[in-house]
């Protein structure tokens, strides 16, 4: 049986929550501390869990397996929380009760919100947002979504406070909350809602990619993962491939080389192929014995024209894009940034989201149990990265191999490691940070955290929700559906490791430093998202960040810091804009400011692809980024104006 609930709620949403226990509406108001169970082992004391019968069902009447969300001992630190409220159902209803909303964010901080988000142990409001589902072309069955503006604490336990939002008046919480809402200043009168969530431990969400990586470093003879020193020996590689560029085919790249780094494999089939999965011994993760199983990760490695051994190569990983490969590498611009500031790019696959996994994701899309196939498929990419890392780095590894020297001198400086990655190598090359101990310098390229609350601004998903979409066709579910499976994918979406991307580093793991690039009005990844990373992490924001009246928020970027002066030494993010929608001699160019609303920003030109590393300047902050220690800093190459890209010079 679960713990006792801790909800008392009114009218129809009281009705639906303890109605019909086939259905899926018994799961909200979620996330939801009734949905647990006590449990004196967990860091929380808390353990999740959910019942196969009330999980949601796809068209074949085959409910998502709960076993996986119940390893959990709390909920996720960024997911949509999500209720029916009966009537409040469009972006006007909510203006009508001033909602703090995507573009209005600072009012949840005040005791009069009508949606408000409060610590337990401290009482204090935390930054949130509210949204109604506009997906759902049923305004009866949508969903109130609320968002943290800043991802949560590990650990701790929330309340969601809704007030004066129905026209029926609620019933009383339990006197345990009703304590915590008076501690905080909430008052009875206009209480229509209150319930209570346990966010998961750092143990619980990272344990796994903590634990495979630990184990990983040891079976090189590295136990001390903090101290950014290489030890022990080199991961096992093999070249496969060395092509020497000529000049008239390719102007900034010499030699590309191509191979496979053997990393051991943590999933239950040999060789890590796409479908397979963590095992499991009860609620811990089965490691297998060192040399049982292992993967030949793919690699490509290319050398500017501009390495010598006088003038070794900077080492950088790169990360590609959505469901992409290595060879992504091989962009223009990054082989511009490669030769223009001598930084040797390598590259793996993402599996679990790359070019090889697409069979394996639609089927997933088919049938939601099988969501861990790819979460933890992702996982084991992080090591993969960590030991192509390792080798480019150690002195018996790439830097003792022909295919990386020139006149028998190594044309890698492995003084230092770093990591460069764009959209969604920006997106998981923020959960690699966080768990890199070889790097901690990371530029990520128009990233964003949590695909629950990305995929519906995304015009990437459009194709993927033609598979989803038959398979769930309930449309009021299917907030649910992502809010779900959110859980399982904050253990490989920075999403779940954001809290300590920067700051407050996990155990044995250095402390990171990051730059983020994000383009105004993005197709592919939202810029609220982008924002509120920006927030968890600590970022500071380089100013002026647009043109006036380009935001359409009240108070453009709430609650994120604003740099001072350059150069400056911390963690950042920077706002490049390809101006507004407009038509020049034909030509659609520009972008519009995002939508209020769930749903992407489609008319004009994508600014996912125009990125800052198509700017020399974006280039060369980039570099001023990535070095080592004191010489590490960003640099201001936008002048007195706002960051400019396509051509746009401003209004």
């Amino acid at each position: 049986m679960r713990g006792g609930r801790s909800l008392f709620a009114v009218g129809l949403v009281c009705a639906l929550a303890s109605a019909a226990p086939a259905s899926a509406k018994s799961l909200l108001p979620f996330p939801n501390n009734s949905l647990t169970v006590k449990d004196r082992h967990t860091p929380t004391g808390r353990l999740v869990h959910l019942v196969k019968s009330e999980m949601p069902r796809n068209k074949n009447g085959v409910p998502i397996d709960p076993r996986p969300y119940n390893r959990a001992d709390g909920f996720s630190p960024g997911a949509p929380i999500l209720v029916r409220v009966p009537g409040l159902n469009s972006p006007s209803k909510l203006a009508r009760i001033h909602a703090p909303t995507v573009n209005n964010i600072a009012p949840s901080l005040r005791r009069s919100s009508p949606v408000q988000l409060i610590d337990e142990r401290s009482g204090k409001r935390q930054l949130a947002w509210a949204e109604v589902d506009m997906n759902d072309s049923h305004p009866g069955t949508r969903l109130l979504e609320i968002h943290p503006g800043r991802n949560l604490r590990e650990g701790h336990t929330y309340v969601v406070v809704l007030r004066n939002v129905g026209k029926k008046k609620g019933k009383r919480v339990t006197p345990r909350l009703l304590r915590k809402l008076a501690k905080a200043g909430v008052k009875r009168k206009g209480l229509y809602m209150a319930w209570d969530f346990t966010v998961a431990s750092a143990r619980s969400i990272a344990g796994p990619l903590l634990s495979i990586r630990n184990d990983a470093f040891k079976r090189l003879g590295d136990t001390n993962l903090g101290d950014m020193k290489v030890q022990g020996g080199s991961p096992a590689f093999d070249v496969t491939s060395v092509t020497d560029v000529p000049p008239g085919q390719d102007a900034f790249i010499a030699r590309r080389v191509a191979g496979t780094v053997t990393v051991p494999c943590y999933l239950n089939q040999p060789g890590c192929p796409p479908g397979s999965r963590f095992a499991f011994k009860g609620k811990s993760l089965a490691v297998p014995s060192p040399g049982s199983n292992t993967i030949k990760a793919n690699f490509v490695c290319n050398i500017p024209r501009s390495a010598s051994p006088a003038a070794p190569a900077r080492p950088s990983l790169y990360g590609h894009g959505l469901f992409g490969s290595a060879t992504e590498i091989n962009s223009g611009p990054l082989e511009q940034l490669s030769n223009e500031h001598d930084i040797m790019l390598c590259a793996t696959d993402w599996i679990g989201m790359s070019r090889n996994d697409i069979p394996t994701a639609i089927g997933i899309l088919q049938d939601l149990s099988g969501f861990p196939k790819l979460t933890d498929r992702v996982d084991q990419s992080m090591v993969d990265f960590m030991y192509l890392g390792r080798a480019m780095i150690h002195p018996s590894g790439f830097a003792s191999n022909q295919a990386f020297q020139v006149g028998g001198g190594s044309v890698i400086n492995g003084s230092r490691l770093y990591y460069v990655g764009g959209s969604q190598g920006g997106i998981f090359g923020g959960t690699l940070t966080a768990v890199a101990p070889d790097f901690n310098r990371a530029v990520l390229a128009v990233p964003g955290m949590d695909y629950s609350v990305l995929l519906p601004r995304s015009v990437d998903f459009d194709a993927y929700s033609q598979v989803l979409y038959p398979a769930y066709p309930n449309q009021a579910v299917r907030p649910l559906l992502l809010s779900l499976i959110q859980q399982l994918w904050d253990r490989s979406d920075p999403d779940g490791f954001a809290n300590h991307m920067t700051t407050h580093p996990y155990a044995n793991t250095p402390a990171h430093k990051v730059f983020i690039e994000m383009a105004f009005g993005d197709h592919q990844v939202t810029n609220v998202m982008t924002e509120i990373e920006a927030r968890t992490i600590g970022a500071s924001l380089r100013t002026p960040i647009l043109d006036p009246g380009r935001s359409s928020e009240r108070r453009p970027f709430f609650g994120i810091p604003r740099i001072k002066s350059f150069p400056f030494t911390g963690s950042a993010i920077e706002v490049w804009d390809i101006g507004p929608l407009r038509t020049v001699g034909g030509q659609m160019l520009g972008t519009p400011t995002p939508p209020s609303i769930n749903k992407p920003n489609r008319p004009g030109v994508d600014p996912h692809g125009p990125d800052a590393s198509e700017q020399a300047s974006g280039r060369q902050q980039a570099s001023d980024f990535l070095m080592p220690g004191a010489q590490s800093r960003i640099t201001d190459v936008c002048g007195p104006k706002a960051c400019y890209l396509a051509g746009w010079t401003g209004p």
